[in-house]
């Protein structure tokens, strides 16, 4: 059973987090500052967290960034709440580490709906089990690692499994939707800011890559076929 750490100070809201992921089979944890956030988080290791931005003391940017920086919780996915509306606090959230954000007031089934997907694994099949290599590019979905030119990457999980997918799909034009719903596993709708701001992250971390990673204009992005 999934544990989901959840990272709010307005108890009514934890209590309505906890209650509808707790009906679909999650458990959960809270903390209330930032502070306990980050030592939840260590000593727990949970599967999620889902993190409001407004906290007492360490502030949920910082809890993100410092979540990000450290070996042991490097790798857990984020959601990020925030009652804020403006574009840069969303983008500011995403360019920090986070792997999806909401905005308040949110729906409790789509926060569930998002967990779930969050979350989800191949359940059906076999697994895969061969590693993609495009040219220096090697991910190994069994270690769930990558390495560009020998060296290994550290990948957020939604940023892992974006490379995974462009992999699948080398020299495909990719729409922005097809990415969002194969990668983050829900119908999205608004903007699409998210994946935007996860591929450029990606394409930061793979130093030297070029254009690896391309641009199609008017559709998506596609990983370059030749490399």
């Amino acid at each position: 059973m999934p544990l989901v750490l959840i990272v709010e100070d307005e108890k009514d809201i934890v209590e309505l987090i906890k209650y509808n992921l707790e009906r679909s089979a999650f458990k959960t944890l809270a903390a209330y500052s930032g502070e306990e956030a980050l030592k939840c988080a260590k000593d727990k290791q949970p599967d999620l967290i889902i993190l409001d931005i407004m906290l007492p003391g360490i502030d949920g940017f910082e809890v993100c960034k410092t979540l990000r920086s450290q070996p042991e919780t490097a790798h857990i996915p984020i959601i990020m709440l925030t009652a804020r509306r403006e574009e840069i606090d969303k983008i500011l959230g995403l360019e920090l580490g986070s792997d999806d954000y909401m905005t308040k007031p949110f729906s409790p089934r789509e926060l569930v709906a998002r967990a779930k997907a969050m979350l989800r694994r191949k359940v059906s099949g076999e697994a895969e089990t061969v590693a993609l290599e495009a040219g220096e590019l090697i991910l190994d979905p069994i270690r769930r690692e990558v390495r560009w030119r020998d060296k290994p990457i550290e990948l957020t999980a939604k940023e892992f499994d974006l490379v995974e997918y462009f992999l699948k799909n080398r020299g495909k034009a990719l729409s922005r939707e097809v990415l969002l719903n194969h990668v983050w596993g829900y119908d999205y709708y608004g903007t699409t800011r998210t994946l935007d701001v996860h591929v450029q992250r990606v394409r930061v971390k793979l130093k030297g890559s070029g254009d690896l990673i391309q641009t199609v204009r008017g559709i998506g992005y596609k990983l370059r076929d030749e490399i």
